[in-house]
């Protein structure tokens, strides 16, 4: 009996255009799976471009216009890898034809629309994925289930940083991230949502009110666009205003009653891409850092007096989440793992009709307190995440 696929209509082939058609390349062959990706069409606005993304990944067919992919008969999942701004249309019209949808975070713009596109989801009954891929890292699961078993006891403290550095440089163009009008919010919405997001799915907590501060150090740039892999981009003389946060902190209370303290920029010279999460409790510590991906610092009181320290797990073995799909022990994973991990737990939720996170619901919870974040900095108050529903 042939194999049951999964038909996929990638949009956008940019950087996280690239990175998902490497996991659906990659996934079927390291992870055994009840549903296999077909890469049936990739679309973007330039059609040579296009055509040349689908001869290097193998995409069978191009489109240049997504609502003709979205429409497409033989498509059954959409997968959205395109700016910010055009999320929500792209999700409503991909619901109303009826399509599975997997969207890039953040979700929306803003909370209103994250509650419309999770509405139209659940009203036209087609699933919906979300991909939040630091997750899926095998030390990232692995500090969950550590949480999960009661090893860190009561969670008093949570601390995040995402730290970057890409445009310190004045002279680097007003590309479109750095335009509210598109990217919605700067590195808070770009990279604070991961933060926020680790944070939730670590602690198994959500938040209660936060309190924020955001800046824009340089408030205008030279016209420009990306080039390269979306990191990069080529000036012009004439200069525009940047709308968005450079960088934005802030502090929050769980539910559990955890103290929490979150901060994201893009001016932390040397930072190229410095994501870490530290969790306290009453009985241990976890420590995860992204440039150490494949580690786990874990501290546990429960160990006698004259061996307590921080211990380094490098969680590359077969014991560990999703590593039985890879490499021998100690021969660790990168970047691109955390996406093919993700794409194979939704080809099994799939083939099983059985829940998946992050969804939706996760993106829209991360909304609330992404925008409670700006009013807070906008309105200087404690503002709670009920106010945002």
């Amino acid at each position: 009996m042939a194999k049951k696929t999964l038909r996929v209509a990638l949009i956008g082939g940019g950087f996280m255009g690239k990175t998902h058609s490497n996991a659906y390349l990659k996934v079927a062959k390291f992870f055994k799976l009840p549903i296999e990706p077909e890469m049936t069409c990739v679309c973007d606005v330039s059609e040579p471009e296009v055509q040349a993304m689908a001869r290097r990944w193998g995409w069978q067919t191009i489109e240049t216009d997504w609502r003709r992919a979205v429409a497409r008969p033989d498509i059954d999942l959409v997968d959205i890898c395109t700016p910010n701004f055009l999320h929500r249309e792209m999700v409503l019209a991909a619901a109303a034809a009826g399509k599975m949808i997997y969207c890039e975070k953040p979700l929306a713009m803003n909370v209103a629309e994250a509650r419309e596109m999770l509405a139209a989801a659940r009203k036209a009954r087609v699933r919906h994925f979300m991909t939040f891929n630091y997750r899926r890292c095998p030390a990232v699961a692995l500090a969950r289930q550590i949480v999960e078993e009661g090893r860190l006891g009561r969670l008093y403290h949570v601390r995040a940083c995402y730290l970057q550095d890409w445009i310190m440089d004045p002279e680097f163009p007003l590309v479109w991230r750095l335009k509210k009008e598109v990217s919605g919010s700067g590195a808070h919405g770009d990279i604070n949502a991961h933060s926020i997001d680790l944070a939730r799915y670590i602690t198994g907590e959500e938040f209660v009110e936060v309190s924020g501060l955001v800046e824009t150090f340089i408030k205008e740039r030279p016209l420009g666009q990306m080039t390269g892999q979306g990191l990069q981009a080529a000036r012009s003389r004439k200069k525009g205003r940047v709308t968005v946060d450079d960088a934005a902190l802030f502090l929050a209370r769980m539910t559990g009653g955890a103290l929490a303290s979150f901060m994201a920029t893009r001016f932390a010279a040397g930072r190229r891409n410095h994501n870490s999460i530290e969790i306290y409790g009453s009985k241990g510590s976890l420590l995860f850092d992204f440039e150490r991906m494949n580690e786990l610092e874990f501290y546990s009181a429960d160990d006698p007096a004259h061996l307590q320290g921080f211990r380094k797990i490098l969680a590359t073995d077969p014991p560990h989440p999703y590593m039985d799909a890879w490499w021998p022990g100690g021969h660790g994973v990168g970047y691109e793992h955390g996406f093919i991990n993700n794409l194979a737990d939704i080809c099994r939720a799939v083939a099983a009709k059985s829940e998946f996170h992050p969804d939706f619901e996760d993106g829209l919870r991360c909304q609330e307190v992404l925008d409670a974040v700006i009013t807070s900095a906008k309105e200087r108050r404690w503002v709670k995440i009920s106010e945002m529903k």
